[in-house]
């Protein structure tokens, strides 16, 4: 199986034209059927987006921050559609590290300093970084201070930006390929 990794808000009232991109992404990624999603298995867009990846059949996996292990439906941060939950055992920020570098590509869909953090986790570790732009977040900065996909002076693998989350859905599928040396 492909894994491929989601950073994105948790907020409890995500911005409506990142919805829109997470729902258009999780649905085009869905149609590669040897695709598993991983996410840090919160709210928000990431249960906007497993919620539409599992609809067509997809397999999702939450790794679960340990704040978050015993929170029950009643609570904002609970996601129903994580297939697979992985109680991390660890906090927010030190489970992203497992998130990103279990993932063969990894996508940023929209979100705050824990969802910029997991895009410079994945290029620290250089997994192929997929930056969907756009979406009103502050991630969305990213391009603008790093407009050449290199996160930093070392040039370690240059992220992909596109606002276009069908784009970014092949094109995560593709680097994970390559990766995977599928392709």
């Amino acid at each position: 199986m492909i894994q491929i990794g989601v950073g994105c808000s948790s907020d409890r009232s995500p911005i409506p034209k990142a919805v829109e991109k997470a729902r258009l992404m999780a649905a085009a990624l869905a149609e590669h059927r040897d695709v598993v999603l991983f996410t840090g298995g919160d709210g928000g867009l990431m249960r906007v987006v497993c919620d539409e990846f599992v609809k067509r059949g997809g397999i999702t996996v939450g790794v679960i921050p340990y704040e978050d292990e015993d929170i029950d439906s009643s609570h904002p941060r609970y996601n129903p559609f994580n297939t697979i939950v992985f109680k991390s055992g660890q906090t927010y920020q030190a489970r992203s590290i497992g998130l990103v570098r279990s993932s063969d590509s990894f996508i940023i869909l929209g979100g705050g300093s824990g969802t910029i953090i997991e895009a410079h986790l994945a290029y620290i570790y250089g997994v192929p970084l997929v930056i969907l732009t756009d979406t009103g977040y502050p991630s969305d900065l990213l391009k603008e201070m790093y407009p050449d996909g290199y996160l930093d002076h070392r040039k370690v693998q240059a992220a992909y930006y596109t606002s276009d989350p069908v784009d970014a859905a092949e094109k995560a599928y593709q680097l994970a390929l390559k990766k995977r040396r599928l392709v």
